[in-house]
């Protein structure tokens, strides 16, 4: 007999979680959200807990500091949040989900009838230092990652505990497996879309159009689109990438190089980012680590061929010459050579897009991928 799930959600910040509880409110499978976020998706307020400690301390660090502060400084108020899961008295459960690296109090709470379930935004806390720090070294050379030690070595203890692990992708599972963590507590579950918002594109664009979505950074691989897009332009000299995100401090050495080469827009709104995905050729994401980039259902959404790395999470959904093309993100030659395929083959790009929206899209709404979750905890709490 299978058990219902009861979740309660936790994380510091919000990730995709608001997406994630409402799904699973809607099936009354939520026993709890906490987060400092903003209750941005309308969770039932008794289900809804603020940790306002953390969000008063963070709050002229979100307004008035540059993006570096805002990350560092989130780590050094994080005993804030620590502090204040302890304090809470949670309602009946029998699964904890919580954000890698923010589940350890949590766990402390629950006995062993409860199912513990570690979230990933990332690969395996050492592929995702490494490959992070890789990309530092070769293009800002005495930059280092960010996010302290202690917060890697508090990930690596939570997924040694936990009964389940969510891989937003094939990569994330992966890396796990490389790393020790065995198979079988691996649950593959790619992000949804709200199909509500992104809808597909009517028309593709005459003057060719690609798109990259999320920070300029080194992690993300945008030294080398960079690198890539200035090749298709030797053959397309009116083509135009479009690059939304702020600049991350660990981009500062190349920015220089390539300011004015492209479209960049620091921030958009998701209604707008839907518009302007509907506009466009193709979307190009040559990341070198990532969990699963969520913009990338977006865009197939939208109707767009993907132009992605194994390791921005694109193989989970994305076929090499069906939904688009999986390229070697370190390699600019094969992702212009991509590029440049969607932009000339017409026919292609239009075949690319209908089996991106089918496949990326048509059945994975935030629901969706909600109940995935609850059907994989109810088969783990009835073994």
């Amino acid at each position: 007999m299978k058990l219902s799930p009861k979740v309660l959600l936790a994380t510091c910040g919000a990730w995709w979680l608001p997406h994630t509880a409402k799904a699973f409110e809607n099936r009354d499978a939520l026993a709890g959200f906490w987060i400092s976020a903003k209750n941005s998706t309308k969770v039932s307020s008794v289900l809804y807990r603020r940790c306002w400690p953390f969000h008063i301390a963070m709050k002229p660090f979100y307004h008035f500091a540059p993006q570096i502060w805002q990350e560092k400084m989130f780590y050094v108020f994080l005993p804030l949040w620590r502090s204040w899961v302890k304090s809470q008295s949670p309602r009946s459960y029998n699964v904890i989900q919580a954000i890698m690296g923010y589940g350890t109090e949590l766990f402390n709470k629950c006995g062993d009838d409860v199912l513990k379930v570690v979230d990933c935004p990332n690969s395996h806390p050492t592929s995702y230092h490494g490959y992070w720090q890789r990309e530092c070294d070769l293009w800002c050379p005495g930059e280092k990652v960010p996010i302290p030690q202690w917060m890697f070595a508090r990930m690596n203890r939570e997924l040694e505990r936990a009964d389940l692990i969510l891989c937003p992708s094939a990569f994330v599972k992966d890396s796990m497996i490389l790393n020790g963590i065995p198979e079988a507590k691996c649950f593959v579950n790619p992000f949804g879309v709200d199909s509500q918002l992104f809808k597909p594109r009517s028309l593709i664009p005459t003057t060719p159009k690609f798109i990259c979505v999320g920070t300029i950074c080194v992690r993300k691989g945008y030294q080398y689109l960079f690198q890539a897009f200035e090749l298709v332009k030797k053959r397309l000299p009116e083509a135009e990438l479009i690059c939304v995100g702020q600049y991350k401090t660990d981009f500062r050495r190349e920015r220089p190089r390539w300011d004015g080469t492209f479209r960049h827009i620091p921030h958009l709104s998701h209604s707008d980012l839907a518009t302007l995905l509907q506009t466009c050729t193709a979307f190009v994401f040559p990341s070198q680590e990532e969990g699963f980039a969520r913009v990338l259902s977006e865009a197939m959404g939208a109707g767009l061929p993907i132009i992605a790395s194994y390791e921005s999470g694109a193989t989970t959904l994305v076929r090499d010459g069906i939904e688009g093309f999986i390229v070697r993100g370190r390699d600019p030659q094969h992702i212009a050579e991509a590029m440049n395929r969607v932009a000339f083959d017409s026919e292609l790009n239009l075949r690319m897009g209908k089996a991106a929206l089918e496949k990326g899209a048509a059945k994975n709404t935030w629901q969706d991928y909600g109940d995935r979750l609850l059907d994989a905890f109810a088969q783990k709490l009835s073994c």
